[in-house]
């Protein structure tokens, strides 16, 4: 027993290594679409049957052994549109900001978002980062200014107590709003990891009328986002594939 563990989690380790530094490694010179790159990525792969919703039966190629079937060639054409649009907001000057709070999507789009210099949430939704931007946008303010304090040492003044629960207060707001800190106002457009599970950001930047793109996996309803792109949404290597074409598409802006 305590060889396996031993040989697993090495493995574990390397897995977390390798998504975390995806993106800043990346050579976009190699990066193409291709219906055979999505194919062996999984991308076509949706949810069982019963669970379609019927707004993505135009997207729906066909069904195998119960499990829904994306057409990729649709696919493929969603996601042009996605990236045009994209790199339309970056040539804008405006922020992306990348949303991902499924577990197999955070490491991704905390990579991404920090090698493209943008923000993001990969976390739980705080309720009204959008509709009330001007608190929480005290509240980034109030981290960035505690930050540099820190680093300047002048939380030495504060007893040994103060000190630690100050520390413990800006490790608790770096986790929930750290990917949000530096973006001043709100964002050209959200792109989310996920319709199902980033639904709470979607919602808010609908309400302010931010466009949104996000992956639409076939049991979700696509005409909640601007431009859904019809792929797998759970599959790592599907996730992979589609962010690193967003990579490559604001990189070269």
């Amino acid at each position: 027993m305590q060889n396996e563990t031993t040989q697993v989690a090495p493995a574990a380790a390397e897995e977390k290594e390798v998504r975390e530094s995806y993106f800043a490694s990346l050579d976009v010179s190699k990066i193409e679409q291709s219906l055979e790159e999505m194919m062996k990525a999984g991308v076509h792969f949706g949810h069982q049957k019963a669970r379609r919703n019927p707004k993505m039966d135009e997207y729906i190629f066909t069904t195998r052994k119960g499990i829904n079937i994306i057409d990729l060639q649709k696919t493929q054409e969603k996601i042009q549109e996605a990236l045009d649009f994209l790199v339309g907001v970056k040539k804008s000057g405006k922020a992306i900001l990348f949303v991902g709070t499924k577990i197999q999507s955070k490491e991704l789009v905390r990579d991404l978002a920090g090698a493209l210099q943008m923000p993001f949430v990969s976390e739980r939704w705080l309720g009204g980062t959008f509709t009330n931007f001007k608190v929480i946008r005290g509240r980034t303010r109030y981290l960035v200014d505690s930050e540099g304090m820190l680093a300047r040492g002048e939380f030495k003044k504060y007893t040994k107590f103060e000190q630690m629960k100050k520390m413990e207060e800006l490790e608790k707001m770096e986790k929930r709003m750290g990917g949000i800190k530096n973006m001043a106002d709100l964002p050209g457009a959200v792109f989310a990891a996920s319709i199902k599970e980033d639904n709470l950001a979607i919602t808010e930047a609908k309400k302010m009328g931010i466009p949104v793109i996000a992956i639409a996996d076939t049991n979700i309803d696509p005409s909640q986002v601007d431009f859904p792109i019809p792929a797998n949404d759970d599959a790592i290597s599907s996730l992979r594939l589609i962010l690193s074409y967003v990579y490559k598409a604001i990189i070269e802006a």
